[in-house]
């Protein structure tokens, strides 16, 4: 049971994963610790960390015999703790492992997992949270949250960071899902009917900038016009645009570590221009030190 909080093999169900995989956790977990370190002593009513798709916990990249603490845990065991965690992830058998290793920390009163669909128990955690707002004794904020949304391809649904997005502190890390939208683009565009595709965007709203872009022939690529809807889509809900000095974007690109595919990036949302300033300094450099190139 020491082991079950450590970046190693405690005998519980992991996450596989590629070793790119070290690249996105570098990036949260610095972001958490800048986040955290920084606004720990404010008068917040709270500080949430939600985790929608939090998986067992810890993952394992089997071709580099290596182990990672998955995001759950890299929020759990952060120097400066949050006051509530709530994990979701669809598979019992994940929350189960997750519970197990929760149990070990001295924080473990402070975490709700939840097995389910995220996209539906996303509104009764936003439900909780605006309550406790409003509810708030005098001279406390309101509360401050980050909300971690990394599933596995595209399951996360528009209406979820709609949600989210009704309270007022909120921070997104979001998984755009670049590889998995390669695969359904092209057979998605012109379908009549609603697709998986239209659930990520919001509606399909999307195809018309597809479709732009496909009639184009040349020019950028397709995930910049599609990235730039995205947030586009984010700014309405109130989160502000704010580009890098060369106007390229702030979301790091995950490739696959042998053939350097592209796989997914992370799209940064805040309301706050000090959430973007935090998520500029994580990103000038990747996991190996590096200055990013995008």
């Amino acid at each position: 049971m020491q082991s079950y909080l450590r970046a190693q093999d405690d005998g519980l169900a992991m996450r596989d994963s590629g070793p790119w995989v070290a690249e996105k956790l570098d990036y949260l977990q610095r972001y958490i610790d800048i986040f955290t370190t920084s606004m720990h002593s404010k008068p917040w009513r709270a500080m949430h960390y939600i985790d929608l798709f939090s998986g067992p916990g810890k993952c394992k990249v089997p071709t580099a015999h290596a182990v990672y603490l998955g995001s759950p845990l890299l929020a759990l065991t952060a120097e400066h703790p949050f006051n509530r965690y709530f994990f979701v992830d669809l598979s019992a058998h994940n929350i189960s492992a997750l519970q197990a290793r929760v149990s070990t920390s001295p924080l473990s009163d402070r975490v709700e997992c939840l097995v389910g669909d995220s996209n539906q128990i996303v509104n009764h955690l936003v439900e909780r949270i605006l309550a406790g707002d409003r509810a708030r004794l005098p001279g406390r904020w309101s509360s401050l949250n980050l909300a971690f949304l990394d599933p596995d391809g595209l399951e996360l649904r528009w209406e979820a960071v709609a949600a989210l997005a009704r309270v007022s502190r909120m921070d997104l890390v979001i998984h755009y899902p670049q590889g998995g939208l390669n695969r359904y683009m092209g057979r998605a565009v012109d379908r009549d009917e609603e697709t998986i595709v239209d659930l990520f965007f919001g509606g399909p709203q999307w195809r018309a900038v597809y479709c732009e872009w496909r009639a184009r022939g040349t020019g950028p690529g397709v995930h910049r016009a599609l990235m730039d809807h995205y947030r586009n889509r984010l700014a309405e809900l109130g989160y502000r645009e704010v580009l890098r000095d060369d106007e390229v974007g702030d979301e790091p690109l995950i490739r696959n570590a042998r053939r350097r595919a592209p796989l997914y990036r992370l799209i940064f949302a805040s309301k706050h221009p000090l959430g973007h300033e935090f998520w500029r300094k994580v990103t000038q450099r990747d996991v190996y030190g590096q200055t990013r190139l995008l």
